[in-house]
């Protein structure tokens, strides 16, 4: 970190903002890619499980149709 050795002047605002900026953007899309990432498994998840539940349900509820000739 460097101290300024005269006053500080608008431009050294400025460009210690765009520099907290591009770190927050940084930030930003890293937590972004983590949160599709995480939003993809949990949807498949989600996906699977109902899957499996309505087979399940479908085998359970079935109907056996005895034909008898007469």
């Amino acid at each position: 970190m460097t101290t300024p050795t005269g006053p500080i002047t608008p431009r050294d605002i400025k460009q210690k903002l765009s520099d907290i900026q591009g770190e927050a953007q940084e930030q930003v899309e890293s937590a972004k890619n983590q949160i599709v990432a995480v939003g993809v498994v949990v949807a498949v998840l989600v996906l699977l499980a109902a899957f499996l539940l309505g087979r399940r349900g479908g085998k359970r509820s079935s109907a056996i149709i005895e034909v008898r000739r007469g």
